[in-house]
């Protein structure tokens, strides 16, 4: 049994032997196979690529030979280019050294044609003196034989010929003055109308002062506690809704309502003036009293231009423009009371129609209406008396009412008898003693300004402030101060005012230049 399993071993090992030696033969023919088959690979590589390089050699010979070509293409065309070129500057070289031979020359004959003339204006020079020394030998002469020939010398000529102008001149006068005084009678009943307009005075009214603040009595200190409110709710509701400043501090049991708007400050007193009546103080409340205390001011507003109206007997007016008229009643200028000057000068304007035959009505209803513009709204734009014209205009009013209404302050020249009556009018209402009374104190002062810089410039004698500051008159000396120069005076004095006194409104500056010759006879 061992035998046979030693003999099994032997077996498979000799068996394994013999097929290790096969395996490696046939390992030994395949590498010899592969290393053929990779050298003829290498080779017929090796061919391809020196047929590929031998390739591209050709192809860049070609491709050099062809640029070369191209590149000699494009030098002879530039060549060729650039002596174009050549040829034609020199072509323009030759023709501009043309032209300017021929401009020297034509300057050459142009420098010998001004000498000739200068030669010839030499030669007519000096013909021109002797014919002058001629002229005045020939002029003494005729001189010499005129005297004799009229038996008078060259002076006594001269008088009688004076005396012969003196006395046509004074014939051509009288005749001028003769066409004058007929025109004159022509145009006598219009100038009359016209100058009895502007110097009739015989009206005059009391007048009311308004001020921007009112003060209003409160019953007790008690009642500041409510219309201030808690943490000032109240107050402010009051300021916020009437539109103006409540002052509950600086006076005892008194409030100070401060405003530029009259009639908001007289909704602000009547609103108080009612809650302190009800006791009850809250912004509901105050709301409420508000709306309803400024629908009785509307009211009474309308009521009081409807009441002027009628006694005036002003018929169809328009009910906006006698709203605006009642408004007035809250308005001033200067102390001056809007509405009581309204009145004032349609009386006088009525009784200046009255004296010269105009109508009236429509007097009395241009003067009713000529300050209307101060009661509309700050938010139009241009001056009260424009202002108040358009309103006038907006709402039906004649044209020539309008005109009056914009003339009465000079806003344009007037060109009506109506118009020149209402400034009449306007002038004497604002001008009469009593009827404006600004603070004195500022007055004077506004004044003494006015004139210090009048005085302030070279050449003038004395300044004069007139018609409350409006006009100031500046009177210069005639030897320091030209024509020319007091125009340029009054422009720079209007200036520095504007400058140095913007507060004073619109000021007319004149500049008065007078030459006097005084001889005395003994």
């Amino acid at each position: 049994m061992i035998e046979i399993i030693v003999t099994g071993i032997i077996g498979l090992f000799l068996g394994g032997v013999v097929v290790f030696l096969i395996k490696r033969m046939q390992d030994e023919n395949k590498k010899k196979s592969a290393r053929v088959e990779a050298e003829r690979i290498i080779n017929r590589a090796k061919s391809e690529a020196a047929k590929l390089k031998k390739d591209s050699e050709n192809r860049a010979k070609d491709f050099e030979s062809r640029a070369r070509k191209n590149v000699e293409a494009d030098i002879h065309k530039q060549k060729s280019t650039v002596k174009n070129k050549e040829a034609q500057l020199e072509r323009r070289l030759k023709e501009i050294d043309d032209q300017f031979k021929a401009k020297m020359e034509e300057n050459e004959r142009y420098l010998n044609s001004l000498k000739n003339r200068e030669e010839k204006i030499a030669i007519s020079e000096n013909r021109i003196k002797e014919l002058e020394k001629k002229g005045e030998v020939h002029i003494d002469e005729l001189k010499q034989k005129l005297e004799a020939v009229a038996a008078m010398t060259q002076e006594e000529a001269r008088r009688q010929l004076l005396t012969a102008l003196e006395d046509e001149a004074k014939q051509e006068a009288a005749k001028k003055i003769s066409q004058i005084e007929e025109e004159t009678q022509k145009e006598s009943e219009k100038r009359a109308k016209r100058i009895l307009a502007v110097a009739l005075s015989r009206f005059a009214s009391e007048y009311t002062s308004e001020r921007t603040v009112s003060v209003l009595a409160l019953p007790n200190d008690e009642m500041k506690g409510k219309i201030i409110g808690r943490e000032g709710r109240n107050i402010r509701t009051l300021e916020a809704l009437c539109g103006v400043d409540l002052i509950v501090d600086d006076t005892p049991e008194a409030v100070v309502i401060s405003g530029f708007d009259p009639v908001r400050r007289e909704l602000a007193r009547k609103t108080i003036e009612k809650l302190m009546e009800d006791g009850r103080v809250h912004p509901a409340r105050i709301e409420e009293v508000v709306e309803k205390q400024r629908n009785e001011l509307m009211k009474s507003i309308k009521e009081e231009g409807e009441r002027h109206v009628m006694e005036l007997g002003i018929p169809n007016m328009h009910p906006e423009l006698i709203k605006i008229l009642g408004g007035l009643k809250y308005r001033s200028y200067q102390g001056q009371n809007a509405l009581n000057q309204a009145l004032e000068v349609a009386h006088i304007a009525g009784l200046l129609a009255g004296e010269m035959g105009v109508n009236v009505k429509q007097a009395r209803r241009a003067g009713l209406l000529h300050n209307i513009g101060k009661a509309i709204d700050h938010t139009a734009e241009g001056s009260y008396a424009l202002v108040g014209a358009e309103a006038a205009k907006k709402y039906g009013e004649h044209e020539e009412i309008c005109h009056a209404i914009r003339a009465h302050d000079e806003e344009e020249k007037p060109h009506s008898v109506l118009a020149w009556i209402i400034h009449a009018a306007y002038t004497l209402s604002s001008s009469r003693p009593g009827a404006r009374r600004p603070q004195i104190d500022s007055f004077v002062h506004r004044l003494e300004d006015l004139e210090s810089i009048g005085n302030s410039f070279d050449g003038v004698l004395k300044t004069l402030a007139l018609q409350a500051g409006k006009d100031v008159r500046v009177m210069v000396e005639s030897s320091k101060v030209t024509d020319d120069q007091a125009v340029m005076l009054s422009r720079d004095v209007a200036r520095k005012i504007e400058r140095e006194l913007p507060q004073a409104g619109q000021v007319k500056v004149t500049v008065v230049r007078e030459t006097r010759s005084v001889e005395h006879a003994r």
